[in-house]
């Protein structure tokens, strides 16, 4: 699939078959690009139509969709304006496309834009896969979360993300109104088999 732009996100569109599947927003991580989760996302949601973009932000030659000052510590100011830039890019792509509200899957850096994306635009997402997330605000606004699905993977052995900082996402969200499902599985950073199967259940069900 080619690599087209829209609204300054340079994206691949994959129109799906299955109509009864909500679209899936891929979100890659840092140092990915918008090939990156295509083919996670055609594993756990045959079928549907894939959308996924590339982060806008540069961080030496890596793509992120947000600007960090250093590991785990956000530029807010940022994150807010990317945030509702992307928000505008997935509303432009519906019309575009002719696709329902997508249920976002995000790793890492996408998991802390979707997760920011659900708080700050939750009209555009039906639901997200947060995969090894964070919460992305030392104070989280208010959102009304209610009917949203959320499942958040994250690692034991996870050596970027905090086992406390992953429960406080998860908290904020239960907290907005979401119904939150939140997985502690025996890996790091990386994604397993075992995230590949969650996934694939809980998208079942979106």
């Amino acid at each position: 699939m080619d690599t087209v732009a829209t609204a300054d996100f340079h994206h691949v569109y994959e129109p799906g078959f299955d109509t009864s599947r909500p679209p899936l927003l891929l979100l890659h991580g840092t140092g990915g690009d918008e090939h990156d989760l295509l083919g996670l996302g055609q594993t756990v949601a045959p079928g549907a139509s894939l959308l996924s973009p590339r982060g806008q932000v540069l961080e030496g030659a890596m793509p992120r969709f947000f600007r960090r000052l250093a590991e785990g510590v956000f530029d807010e100011d940022d994150l807010r304006r990317r945030t509702h830039d992307l928000a505008d890019f997935v509303a432009h792509a519906r019309q575009r496309y002719g696709i329902a509200a997508p249920v976002a899957v995000g790793f890492s850096n996408g998991a802390n834009i979707a997760a920011s994306l659900l708080l700050l635009r939750p009209e555009v997402l039906v639901g997200a896969a947060l995969l090894r997330a964070m919460s992305p605000f030392a104070k989280p606004p208010q959102a009304d979360l209610a009917e949203k699905r959320v499942l958040i993977l994250s690692g034991a052995a996870d050596p970027i993300i905090p086992a406390q900082d992953a429960q406080r996402l998860a908290k904020t969200l239960t907290g907005n109104g979401a119904s939150v499902d939140h997985r502690v599985l025996p890996a790091g950073h990386g994604l397993s088999q075992a995230d590949i199967g969650l996934l694939k259940g809980w998208l079942l069900g979106a």
